[in-house]
Formats: C-alpha cells, sequence, structure tokens
C-alpha cells in the first residue's frame, strides 16, 4: 500500500474541523483573577477543557474543577501531573510536568493522539468474546516493550469457556495464546469479572502503580474496574449479536483511584492499534524474542525475509520462534510506510 501523503492544506482543514468540534460551552477564566499556582492531576479530558484534581493540598480532600488549556500547552492527556491556575469556579493550566510515559495512538492521517501519560503498567485485556487476536495482543506488546512499560495479559470472562455459547476452536485458541505469551515470560492472570475470579491476585498487580486498560471493546475492561471500584459510575456495555463486536461504552479516557493504592486509566476500545510511528529497529525491539536473537544475522542490515544465515529465520525453522509470532513481526514492519507520518 502506498503512503497516504496529505497536503497541507488538508491537514489544516482536518485540524480546524477538529477544532471546531471541541466543547467551548464554558468561557474560560480571565487570567487577571486567577489565584496562585497550585499542583493538579488530570483525570478526564472533555474537548477544550479537562477535569483535574488538586494534589499537595495538606490536611485538605484533594478537589476537583474543570480546567482550560493554553493554547501553546500542546497536547494535555488524562495522567499528566500538571500547574494551574484557579478562578471561584474553574482554572486554567499553565503547565505540564515531565512525563515519565506516554502512550500514543497513530490515527490513519499519520497524526499521534496521546491516550494516556505516567502509566508503569499496560494491563492487555483478552477474552474468547470478541474473539482475540495475536497480531493485536503484539502491537501493544510492542509497544509496551519501547516505552518501557510493564505489559500484563489479562484473560478475562473465564465463564464463557465452560459454556455452550463459545466454539470449542475459539476455547483452544484463547488456551493457546495464553501458553505461547505464559512461555515468553509475560505475566498472564485469569479472570472473570461476573463472578469475581482472579481479581485478588489484580489487585495485587495494579497496587501502587498507575495503569492503562487497552484492548478490543467488549472484552470486559470497564466490567473488570467497575468490579473493583462498585461506587464508581462506569458504563457497561454489551457485545452487539448483529457484528459480535464490542460496542463503545468508554468515550474518553478516565482516570480511578482504588481505595487498595494506586490508579488506573480506562480508555475507549482500540480495534485497530497502528504502529506507523515506529521503526523497524522498534518493532524488532519490541518482539523480545527475536530482539535476542535478531543481532545475530550474518548481515546489519538483515529484512529476516530471505537473506541466508539469518538467525531469525533459523529460530522459525528450528522452533524456537513461534511461526504466529515471525509473521505478525513481518506483518507490522511491512505496515509501516502504509501513512505517512505527520509532525
Amino acid at each position: 500500500m502506498a503512503k497516504r501523503r496529505l497536503s497541507k492544506r488538508q491537514v489544516d482543514r482536518i485540524r480546524e474541523r477538529q477544532s471546531q468540534r471541541l466543547d467551548t460551552s464554558v468561557a474560560a477564566p480571565d487570567e487577571k483573577q486567577l489565584g496562585p499556582e497550585q499542583a493538579g492531576l488530570v483525570i478526564a479530558h472533555h474537548g477544550k477543557q479537562v477535569q483535574v484534581e488538586t494534589l499537595d493540598n495538606g490536611d485538605d480532600s484533594p478537589r476537583r474543577l474543570r480546567c482550560h488549556l493554553r493554547a501553546t500547552l500542546g497536547s494535555v492527556v488524562t495522567g499528566d501531573r500538571i500547574v494551574f491556575q484557579e478562578d471561584d469556579s474553574s482554572g486554567i493550566i499553565v503547565a505540564i510536568q515531565p512525563r515519565s510515559s506516554t502512550l500514543v495512538r497513530p490515527d490513519s492521517y499519520g497524526k499521534l493522539k496521546p491516550v494516556a501519560a505516567n502509566v508503569d503498567q499496560l494491563l492487555i485485556t483478552i477474552a474468547c468474546a470478541p474473539e482475540p487476536f495475536s497480531g493485536l495482543i503484539d502491537r501493544y506488546l510492542a509497544v509496551a516493550e519501547n516505552l518501557h512499560i510493564r505489559p500484563v495479559l489479562l484473560f478475562n470472562k473465564l465463564d464463557l469457556l465452560q459454556s455452550d455459547e463459545i466454539d470449542s476452536a475459539i476455547a483452544n485458541k484463547v488456551a493457546k495464546l495464553r501458553t505461547l505469551y505464559t512461555s515468553l515470560g509475560y505475566r498472564c492472570i485469569d479472570t472473570c469479572a461476573k463472578n469475581g475470579d482472579g481479581l485478588d491476585e489484580l489487585r495485587n498487580t495494579l497496587q501502587d502503580n498507575t495503569s492503562v486498560f487497552v484492548g478490543q471493546s467488549g472484552v470486559g475492561k470497564s466490567s473488570i474496574i467497575k468490579k473493583l471500584l462498585p461506587d464508581q459510575e462506569i458504563a457497561i456495555g454489551a457485545l452487539s449479536d448483529a457484528i459480535d463486536k464490542g460496542r463503545h461504552t468508554t468515550t474518553h479516557s478516565e482516570l480511578f483511584h482504588f481505595p487498595f493504592g494506586g490508579d488506573c486509566i480506562d480508555s475507549p476500545g482500540i480495534r485497530e492499534f497502528g504502529l506507523w510511528h515506529l521503526s523497524p529497529k522498534e518493532v524488532t525491539y519490541g518482539f523480545i524474542e527475536i530482539r535476542d536473537i535478531a543481532g545475530l544475522c550474518k548481515f546489519r542490515d538483515c529484512s529476516h525475509t530471505h537473506e541466508p544465515s539469518c538467525a531469525v529465520l533459523s529460530a522459525v525453522e528450528d522452533g524456537s520462534l513461534h511461526p504466529e509470532r515471525y509473521e505478525n513481526f513481518q506483518r507490522i514492519v511491512q505496515s509501516l510506510d502504509d501513512v505517512n507520518m505527520q509532525g
């Protein structure tokens, strides 16, 4: 597929339309009437405004308020630690603290869209319905590896595996995926939001960390969070019977605090997760077993497709590299030129 190249006029038009759709229902505060600078945490994003929770208030309980963004700030996302000033009813963000990590998702126009900031671990949620795909899982893993974020795989909806609702072939596929990723050293947790199985182990994993739940719509991300936070108002949706894909129940990223310690960010379901912003070298780094052997190839610029003395191809042939992982790796590398990344 040829690169999709947008003219400057097309890019400007897209940005203008996006800007026009932003929420402008609340007027920005008069900066002359603002109070002193305070530390805050972005817990949700609403167009041109974000919801901020105050930090470092001494003995006072944290407060929440809507804040506007200065145009020169750039993108502000859920999880950002910021500096803001407030008036009687709202505030304005004046600075963003340095991030330890930024999870981004490139759109089909080649524009990077931040999803969450300052994340410690990625909770990749998988279920037998909707049917899981290793290609999407491997994309999440590649992102986590490059950001040095700890990935954890949640195999949810265990109750369905024992029911007549799920085809045996899909149940076997889920079991094989769990075996594959466990063999690679990734932590896998079996959960069931419906009956609470595995949630104690999950609580221990979430404690004292900032985690983001990702995965296909309908795999049960919001249901798990609702089970852990029963007092929170979290929208829960059901699978679409017509197309067997999850309906989006989360429309924006939102941060929640766990009473046992730690935070989580619930993000909208992502059915496609492109890695066009990565280089072939970064994709190689994102596949931990390929990363370890790629340096053994005879040629430094080996594409791992046909070259003689290729350590990666040899690993596929002798069975030490899973063929599905190799195919996903090559598919991602070949897709890097699909979209022309915009600055």
